[in-house]
């Protein structure tokens, strides 16, 4: 059957159009969106072929029988089990191994590839499948979990086809993106959006800078690349706000540019070389600005100089950081990432403003001592059943000046959280420091670990510092 273009009428206001005259309309009002169309489809393409998905496995845990830990409905006993639970030395069966997925993308054709750090943490194997279905183990290079980056390397036998990463500084608010991983196991799904800011801190460290998008980002895209509309990677898929644990448009990819750095480190020696200064900082209020003499709220203020430190001798409290190297500091947060960037040993220009006056001063950039690895609480399953799920640090000078911390607080420093812990679910953040659990002081990290061996209170209350406030939260730890 056939229909001839000119027996196809219809209605308008004035009369009749032909289908042929209409035809000829919508084929000038959508030109230009089905080129853009193309356009997108043959990026897609070309780029898919480089995204891969991260098989994460975990040892099997054996757990006392709680309730939470394995399914009780399946079990003869669960009801009673449920409302009394086990019999002491009662022990829940043993889990096969616990699998997450990822994404990933091949940053170079020899096989090194990058995600997330939380993707891997802890797992005992790693599995690389690539976008033709091939899989390969892999070797986890180094990860760095203060901006949640991973590199892997697998041997596929043969070059693999890489993305370019593209310049994240330059990337525009209300530019098109491109998200492309696999969210809840679905392998190469593609989602698209706009960047909705730039420069987001979401209280992963002082080290991450976020790229904010709307493109549809769920359990499973973490690690993947977020492509320009050049095919250009422009940030990696790390994390998402939801109430309800799904896309509500609110994406966050770390961007290009500190991908770019933390990769080739992790590349170089498995792990992260960061400059340092020793100084706390914060930043210019406008009530402070009209202090200092400044027209506008602008720099970093420096609190307080690290005995022994870089900035030592160098640096004053009062002091306002302008620029470092020639790049502008607008708020205190700017200043981490141009220090933690800079290689060690690098003699390097701030301009600060002291007494009025603006001056250029010269100094040495220092090695970075990272809290996270000054020492840590090991999550035990086997104790109680009880655990914070959180890595926390001694309070040191260090971590004094990098998280900000007044001399008066004492306790220890939260830098990881595992996600879904209960920590995490309390609202425990990076950086917080944890002053007390129940009555028991926690001055140290074995010090917290007691405390939480001997808590008998479900919730327990925790007291925190945060940003110099005091905080009650409860968190429940059984």
């Amino acid at each position: 059957m056939s229909i001839r273009k000119s027996s196809l009428l219809l209605p308008q206001k004035s009369g009749w159009i032909g289908a042929s005259a209409l035809g000829a309309a919508l084929l000038a009002s959508t030109a230009l969106p089905a080129l853009a169309d193309e356009a997108l489809a043959d990026l897609v393409e070309t780029v898919s072929p480089s995204v891969v998905t991260i098989i994460a496995e975990q040892d099997p845990t054996t757990r006392p029988a709680s309730g939470q830990d394995f399914d009780l409905d399946s079990h003869p006993f669960g009801e009673f089990l449920k409302r009394f639970g086990g019999p002491e030395g009662f022990q829940a069966p043993q889990r096969g191994p616990a699998q997450g997925l990822g994404s990933g993308f091949v940053l170079d054709e020899a096989g090194y590839i990058i995600t997330n750090h939380h993707v891997v943490d802890n797992a005992t194997s790693v599995t690389v499948r690539l976008n033709d279905d091939r899989s390969f183990e892999a070797e986890v290079i180094g990860t760095d979990p203060l901006t949640d980056i991973a590199v892997l390397k697998i041997d596929a036998g043969e070059a693999l086809q890489a993305v370019e990463l593209g310049d994240s500084d330059i990337i525009r608010v209300g530019e098109d993106v491109v998200a492309i991983g696999n969210p809840f196991g679905l392998s190469s799904t593609v989602t698209t959006g706009i960047v909705s800011a730039k420069g987001r801190n979401i209280s992963q460290g002082p080290y991450a800078e976020f790229i904010q998008t709307d493109a549809a980002i769920n359990k499973g895209n973490s690690g993947g690349p977020l492509f320009n509309m050049e095919g250009e990677v422009v940030g990696v898929n790390s994390a998402i706000y939801s109430p309800s644990g799904g896309s509500v448009g609110l994406g966050f990819a770390v961007t290009s540019n500190i991908v770019e750095h933390i990769a080739a480190d992790l590349r170089d020696d498995g792990q992260v070389s960061r400059g340092w200064l020793g100084v706390s900082i914060q930043n210019v209020s406008p009530e402070l600005a009209a202090a200092l003499g400044i027209d506008k709220s602008t720099g970093a203020l420096v609190s307080d100089v690290v005995a022994g430190s870089p900035a030592e001798g160098v640096l004053q409290q009062g002091d306002v950081i302008l620029s470092f190297n020639n790049e502008a500091v607008d708020n205190s947060g700017d200043l981490p990432l141009l220090v933690g960037t800079t290689k060690v040993g690098t003699e390097s220009t701030l301009t600060v403003l002291r007494n009025g006056d603006q001056q250029e001063l010269q100094l040495t950039i220092g090695q970075h001592q990272s809290a996270s690895a000054e020492a840590d609480i090991p999550v035990d399953p086997e104790v109680s059943g009880t655990q914070l799920g959180v890595t926390v640090a001694p309070l040191t000078d260090t971590a004094r000046a990098e998280m900000g911390v007044a001399q008066g607080v004492d306790g220890v420093v939260v830098t990881d959280l595992q996600p879904d812990s209960p920590a995490a679910k309390a609202g425990l953040q990076r950086g917080d420091v944890i002053v007390k659990l129940g009555s028991q002081d926690t001055l140290t990290p074995d010090a917290l670990k007691a405390a939480l061996d001997s808590e008998k209170t479900d919730p327990a209350l925790v007291l925190i510092n945060r940003g110099g406030n005091q905080i009650f939260v409860a968190v429940e730890i059984a």
